[in-house]
């Protein structure tokens, strides 16, 4: 017979991905949080009662995603990488970057942090999430330079060779002017003690991506131990003011 004589319309390839996935599932349900609906344009969220009336014999997930890759009993950094950042090329090529042009461990782990705002959680206001979920954990200079850069980005500097991105020409329109919460970041940032950590970050984030770039985290693993204070208790059991955010990136569809 041949396999391909009536091929499954897209609508039928996720309407079978999604049987799959709730098979996976087993005797639980898995919930998606309002936000994931915002990102489809849609205000709205899926309803207890509702979902238990389709589903009466089973029970609401609250635990671990048995579709997610699993996270030891005392998660690192280093399993949030491997686990749940969606993407590492970026971050590691920015902090090879650093790395390379000889800049303080200080500046190499904020290259290495400071877009997993991006690949953990959201886009929007990146830079203030990934330092919120790193601040218990890392020198301050680390944390606002993280924090800051998101305001940074937008705005050159002659003075150290920083120019507007060209990748944010083509992104975002030569019409793009940033809200007046991110000039006002800038205004202050710019004459802040840890600027120049900042900046950094900006100089060496790689906007035009390498697909063919060598790049390992096993090469910042000293970096990281040195730098920053892995709890252990694991990530997300310290009880510091982000552990929540921790274990959100853990058990993202647990029901409450």
């Amino acid at each position: 017979m041949n396999e391909h004589a009536n091929p499954q319309t897209l609508s039928e390839r996720a309407d079978a991905l999604e049987e799959k996935m709730m098979h996976e599932l087993g005797e639980h349900i898995a919930t998606k949080s309002v936000l994931f609906n915002l990102a489809d344009g849609k205000v709205e969220m899926d309803m207890g009662a509702t979902l238990k009336a389709a589903n009466p014999d089973k029970y609401f997930l609250m635990g671990a995603d048995p579709r997610l890759p699993k996270m030891p009993e005392k998660p690192t950094l280093i399993d949030f990488f491997h686990n749940r950042f969606a993407s590492l090329n970026h971050l590691l090529q920015s902090a090879t970057h650093a790395l390379k042009g000889g800049h303080s461990e200080k500046v190499v782990l904020a290259c290495l942090l400071h877009d997993i705002g991006v690949t953990g959680f959201i886009r929007c206001d990146h830079g203030y999430w990934g330092a919120q979920m790193i601040e218990p954990y890392v020198d301050e200079e680390v944390s606002w330079a993280v924090r800051t850069h998101q305001a940074l980005r937008f705005f050159a500097d002659p003075s150290v060779g920083y120019e507007y991105p060209e990748l944010y020409l083509k992104a975002l329109g030569p019409d793009y002017t940033p809200e007046p919460y991110i000039v006002a970041e800038y205004e202050r940032a710019r004459n802040h003690k840890w600027y120049m950590s900042s900046r950094l970050i900006t100089m060496n984030d790689i906007y035009s991506f390498d697909p063919d770039a060598k790049v390992d985290l096993g090469d910042f693993v000293d970096i990281i131990g040195r730098n920053f204070k892995q709890p252990k208790e694991g990530l997300g059991f310290d009880n510091s003011p982000s552990s929540h955010m921790w274990r959100t990136l853990m058990w993202p569809t647990r029901f409450l």
